[in-house]
């Protein structure tokens, strides 16, 4: 797959798989469960990564934390070494820190009160049930402290729970942050078992540090009332808070609901009090969209941010595949994510994959992710996120890829004009048509464009219903189509409009006068999955229109045609179109 450089075309070499196909990152472990990978860099380079496993499902019997190490980059890992044995009280959900002097510390969840049962139900799954632990390891992670219990404060939502406070429910996602000289982290406390009526909370340590006596570690549970952070406006669910400390100083926090929306909070005090939390949105004001799954967002070293999620409005668990990525920068003490880009994905959409980690290390960056079964570790290619970042500025027209263009002025005297053919392996990867258009009428069935393949199947993009545009490819029995948002393309007046064709994850997107389509309010996707094999598709000629000259007339025109072989990122596109603004 073709990448261009942030701001250039200096091509980055060909991929010789998809990587970011979830099958191509290589193992860290596998078992019968397998969650959270985290990953830590220790001072010596090489890698300690924490995660929660069981030989059995997520939440049976004998689930408890592990720790292995990597010394080529995620290449190959040693076998686990037992953070705390499997037994019948669960010890799950793992989070590593590493201090300033090498200590690596591991914050968990460990049913203390040794709870298995909820009034007449019995065996119950009690791996978010009891007390927060931590242990920690001076000779990187060979092995492991004593387990310490931190001071979790009861409050409203224990009070109100199903044990009245006697138990607590809780658990956390996100590794913990560096924060100002200390050290912070985020964690979820339950209010109904055993996921409902959710909030966050955190815990501040701003002396582990300088401090090795675990004894004198000076703990503050966070925010200073008896409510955690939560919108109920959002729904009852407001879980897997994790944070990081922005440039100037305050706190970001992102955390999924049930609203089809996660939602981003910030405080300005650290920590103490937080902004109502509300659904993030992109520079455009969009409200990014994430179903009920791990929104999980990390600073880099140089200063810009990175999130994860899966750019869908679902209310539930499902539809966690493909995860995308955007990119953060800081403007006017907020933070402005990109629009979405394709991260990882599974050839199976129903696969769920989720609860990553970012590693950054010599200027290269990776992923680990899991679905639940399978721990991956990912490498990203130099430049990927330094084009998502490039996002907000970038104005160039991307020239990688680029096969063939028309336009109006070009072509007058002809409505149909050969494409120049090139190695049948330039489509492999898909392909992405991008073109501008003046419509006087948004009718739908406007034919705007026909490419006829060398084994003369049809791909036609028209006029869809409600301001749309259609995208019908044609190949063999098989016919998909997909359109873009309704309501973008309106009655005179200029769009530019490209639609996308992914054969990696099997994706069509539109991105239309430089906003990418995420479904808005009128459906859960703005993207859709195809089951055709396109791998093959080479195009011969366009057909413009429905008469010469391009015209579609009376109704319109097609005013310029650009045909990439390879789908372009959608922040290619967005530098596409606002070239064309200027």
């Amino acid at each position: 797959m073709l990448l261009i450089q942030t701001g250039f075309v200096n091509t980055i070499l060909a991929q010789p798989k998809d990587w970011r196909d979830a099958k191509n990152g290589t193992s860290i472990y596998t078992n019968g469960y397998c969650d959270q990978p985290y990953v830590v860099v220790l001072e010596n380079g090489k890698w300690l990564c924490v995660f929660t496993t069981n030989e059995g499902h997520e939440g049976s019997g004998g689930q408890h934390i592990v720790s292995c190490l990597s010394d080529d980059q995620g290449k190959t890992w040693t076998e686990p070494v037992r953070i705390e044995e499997p037994g019948k009280e669960s010890a799950s959900w793992a989070m590593p820190y590493l201090t300033d002097y090498g200590r690596v510390y591991v914050f968990y969840d460990y049913n203390g009160d040794k709870i298995h049962d909820l009034g007449t139900r019995k065996n119950i799954r009690e791996d978010m049930l009891g007390w927060y632990c931590y242990k920690y390891s001076d000779d990187k992670g060979k092995t492991w402290s004593e387990r310490y219990r931190l001071d979790v404060r009861t409050t409203n939502v224990d009070l109100n729970n199903d044990w009245a406070a006697k138990v607590q429910i809780l658990w956390g996602i996100g590794k913990p942050v560096d924060v100002d000289e200390g050290m912070m982290f985020a964690f979820t406390k339950i209010g109904k078992y055993m996921l409902d009526n959710s909030e966050g909370w955190f815990f501040r340590c701003d002396n582990i540090n300088t401090e090795r006596d675990v004894t004198k570690l000076k703990w503050q549970n966070l925010p200073e009332s008896q409510d955690g952070l939560k919108n109920t406006d959002l729904g009852p669910i407001n879980a897997e808070q994790n944070i990081f400390q922005m440039n100037d100083g305050s706190i970001y926090c992102m955390h999924r609901t049930v609203s089809g929306f996660p939602a981003e909070s910030y405080s300005y005090d650290g920590g103490r009090t937080w902004t109502l939390p509300v659904p993030p949105k992109y520079v455009n004001g969009l409200e990014l969209k994430n179903p009920r799954a791990c929104p999980r967002i990390w600073k880099c070293k140089n200063g810009k941010y990175l999130f994860w999620y899966h750019n869908n409005g679902g209310k539930d668990f499902n539809s966690r595949n493909p995860a995308w990525v955007s990119g953060g920068v800081e403007m006017d003490g907020k933070i402005i994510w990109s629009q979405p880009e394709i991260l990882i994905y599974e050839d199976q959409p129903d696969i769920r994959m989720s609860y990553p980690d970012l590693i950054e290390q010599n200027g290269k960056y990776w992923i680990t992710e899991t679905n639940k079964e399978n721990a991956r570790c990912h490498p990203v290619p130099d430049g990927f996120f330094d084009i998502i970042w490039s996002q907000l500025e970038r104005n160039a027209v991307t020239e990688g890829g680029l096969v063939a263009q028309w336009n109006e002025k070009n072509h007058k005297t002809s409505r149909t004009f050969k494409i120049p053919q090139t190695e049948k392996k330039q489509y492999q990867s898909g392909f992405t048509f991008d073109f501008k258009i003046s419509l006087t009428d948004i009718q739908s069935g406007q034919v705007l464009f026909a490419a006829k393949t060398q084994d003369n199947k049809d791909v036609i993009l028209q006029t869809g219903e409600y301001g749309s545009v259609e995208i019908i490819i044609e190949n063999g029995n098989n016919v998909e189509k997909w359109n873009s948002d309704p309501g973008l393309i309106n009655a005179y007046g200029e769009h530019c409009v490209a639609v996308s064709v992914d054969n990696g994850p099997k994706i069509i997107q539109f991105v239309v006068d430089g906003t990418v389509c995420n479904g808005r309010d009128f459906r859960q996707f703005g993207w859709t999955r195809f089951k055709s094999n396109l791998e093959n598709i080479s195009f011969k000629e366009i057909e413009v229109g429905d008469l010469n000259s391009g015209q579609i007339r009376p109704k319109g025109t097609l005013k310029n045609l650009r045909i990439y072989g390879r789908p372009l990122m959608n922040t290619e596109i967005i530098g596409n179109h606002r070239n064309a603004e200027q």
